[in-house]
């Protein structure tokens, strides 16, 4: 990861004003405590840059205590003098918005990279960058950074009465990490509209089909391969732009009623597993296990499928239901879960 993180730095250097605008790297200095706080649906509810931000993250009841220096690496005319200091001996993680992403009570003692795009449209633009999160329509072409949410990707191209995207607006990351995890939800999935991806490898800036991007369920190219998602290419279909609306607001009913939306979580927190007809809701259920607990950490009541934080549960009660759960599951059915869930730091 850090010879990915040097990459993005030097092709910064030579390729000003294209698609990476800046890079947000947050060092998590001293014990990171995010106990409650860090098993939420935005990475960025748990950036506080200052007192009146935490006081805000305190109202969601979280009451976490961070030591954390964010630093925020803009590319202008000026470069970075020496990037080889940001992460000399210092272990480095490739961030999306955090969606799926479990850190651990004493924190992750290291440096975060993210391409999501913190400044406004506006500021950007008045500072001559393009931000990550840019989206742009031509045509059934919708064209976007790795940096913009699939949220809002999907509801620019209903805008537009572009149709493919509808399952994507209710997935809470950002287009890079939903690319790198082939993102799907209620029979859609990124593989069905991707026509081509720009990433970074090797120091090189590469084109990759969607069939090069050997997309699979909830994995693809860049599961196996060091580098970072740049934007992508989607080829979408014409449609009413009133039913594709009406569509993402079906879906939206169908997750408020199905899914635990009303507690933090990480979304599904298990794959399916690959054996046609099998879920790992009805696994978990068969188990004996819903609404299984430690602390406020359970196994929601209203869908299997996901560990929730019921309001104070550590990061380590957490993991121990997930993997209580992964254990119970295989001793009950034979059938080994795999997390969709990513540990970082330390427990």
């Amino acid at each position: 990861m850090k010879r990915v993180t040097l990459m993005i730095y030097d092709w910064m250097r030579i390729h000003r004003g294209w698609c990476v605008a800046s890079l947000v790297v947050v060092t998590l200095l001293m014990v990171l405590s995010l106990t409650r706080l860090s098993y939420r649906e935005d990475i960025r509810d748990f950036l506080p840059l200052d007192e009146e931000e935490r006081a805000a993250l305190n109202d969601y009841d979280r009451q976490a205590q961070t030591s954390l220096i964010v630093t925020i690496i803009e590319q202008r005319d000026s470069t970075v003098d020496d990037p080889d200091l940001l992460v000399e001996g210092v272990e480095t993680f490739l961030l999306g918005r955090g969606t799926n992403l479990l850190i651990g009570d004493k924190g992750f003692k290291g440096a975060v990279i993210t391409m999501t795009d913190t400044a406004s449209e506006k500021e950007a633009e008045s500072e001559g960058r393009e931000p990550l999160r840019r989206i742009s329509v031509s045509g059934t072409t919708l064209t976007a950074g790795a940096g913009a949410s699939l949220q809002s990707i999907a509801l620019t191209a209903a805008r537009y009465g572009l149709s493919g995207l509808e399952f994507a607006a209710g997935i809470p990351g950002s287009l890079g990490g939903g690319i790198v995890m082939n993102a799907g939800a209620y029979d859609g999935e990124m593989k069905q509209v991707v026509r081509e991806v720009t990433l970074l490898e090797d120091g090189e800036i590469r084109t990759l089909t969607g069939e090069e991007m050997q997309f699979g369920y909830r994995t693809s190219y860049m599961k196996s391969h060091e580098g970072a998602v740049l934007g992508a290419v989607m080829d979408l279909k014409e449609g009413d732009p009133a039913a594709i609306t009406e569509r993402i607001r079906e879906l939206a009913v169908k997750r408020r009623e199905k899914q635990p939306l009303e507690y933090a979580s990480a979304g599904s927190t298990f794959k399916r597993p690959a054996i046609p007809g099998v879920y790992a809701g009805r696994l978990i259920q068969d188990a004996g296990l819903r609404g299984y607990s430690c602390g406020d950490a359970q196994v929601s009541e209203k869908h299997c499928g996901f560990v929730i934080n019921r309001g104070g549960a550590s990061a380590a009660q957490i993991r121990r239901v997930i993997e209580d759960v992964r254990e119970r599951v295989f001793e009950n059915s034979g059938i080994r879960l795999e997390r969709e869930v990513i540990y970082l730091g330390e427990f």
